[in-house]
């Protein structure tokens, strides 16, 4: 028995309607992906009383409000020590130390990582109160030290536009078997 089963175009976009209500209305809001950066060098080091260092290093990264991942890849040049340790460091404004926060390694360069962070420290990134200390062998309490700043791009989709493709689909099929009919 070979039946066609004939669907008109407005139970089609009734569906495809109730599909978006659905799973569109529920959805979360879109993530947005924060760009971080640090430009670390030796005056900035000890709370800016400096090092003397001629060192200089370089943390890109982004922060994902959503999930709460921070990621990074940080460069350095020009040590006079040896890498001993690196952190970020918060909250503290620019002149000030703080507490450690989230240790990156220095199996480098460049260092790459990522970990995901409380809601406090997001808090404290995001208002930028984290630098990024680099510490060495000749200097115990930082070589190099940038301030991390914070930018926002453009925020991800979320799931609910994931739903256009589809409902666009669902409009063409029903607006071609409404023609076909006319």
């Amino acid at each position: 028995m070979n039946q066609k089963m004939k669907i008109s175009g407005t139970a089609l976009a009734k569906f495809a309607l109730t599909l978006a209500l659905t799973f569109g209305l529920s959805a979360p809001a879109g993530a947005v992906i924060l760009n971080v950066n640090a430009l670390m060098d030796g005056p900035q080091a000890n709370a800016g009383a400096g090092t003397g260092s001629p060192g200089v290093g370089t943390m890109t990264g982004t922060f994902d409000t959503v999930s709460g991942q921070l990621s990074w890849s940080i460069t350095w040049s020009g040590l006079i020590g040896a890498p001993a340790a690196m952190h970020f460091h918060g909250p503290a404004l620019p002149n000030q130390n703080a507490g450690v926060q989230v240790s990156t390694g220095v199996v480098g360069p460049p260092v790459v990582g990522n970990t995901i962070i409380s809601a406090p420290q997001a808090t404290d990134l995001q208002a930028g109160l984290w630098y990024l200390n680099l510490h060495t062998s000749s200097f115990a309490g930082g070589e190099i030290r940038g301030q991390v700043s914070v930018s926002s791009p453009a925020p991800v989709p979320g799931p609910a536009l994931l739903l256009v493709v589809p409902l666009m689909i669902a409009g063409g099929v029903a607006l071609r078997l409404r023609t076909k009919r006319v």
